[in-house]
């Protein structure tokens, strides 16, 4: 098994409602594509509480394989909700084992 932990810093530059209004479209986004995308087994979805830190959004999926981690990578519904992040991504920071 493939856990894949993610973490996003979004642009400083966006205003805090829209963020938070952005954030929570994303979110959602996210946790949608759990039963649309085969190789996805799990997924967990964090809008950062704590103001002190950088990163705004967090992101823990598990996959069977890193073959399958490649498969959701790709898959059509996977790069919609990406084309929104990155729209405002400022920072990603990715972590990937097996365990």
């Amino acid at each position: 098994m493939i856990k894949h932990i993610v973490l996003f810093k979004m642009r400083d530059d966006i205003e805090v409602q829209q963020l938070s209004s952005e954030l929570t479209a994303i979110r959602q986004g996210l946790l949608d594509l759990m039963g649309q995308v085969p190789t996805l087994k799990s997924i967990e979805v964090g809008i950062n509480c704590n103001p002190v830190e950088k990163f705004h959004l967090s992101l823990i999926s598990t996959h069977d394989d890193m073959e399958g981690l490649k498969a959701y990578a790709v898959h059509p519904l996977h790069l919609e909700v990406s084309k929104k992040i990155r729209a405002i991504l400022d920072e990603r920071a990715c972590n990937d084992f097996e365990f």
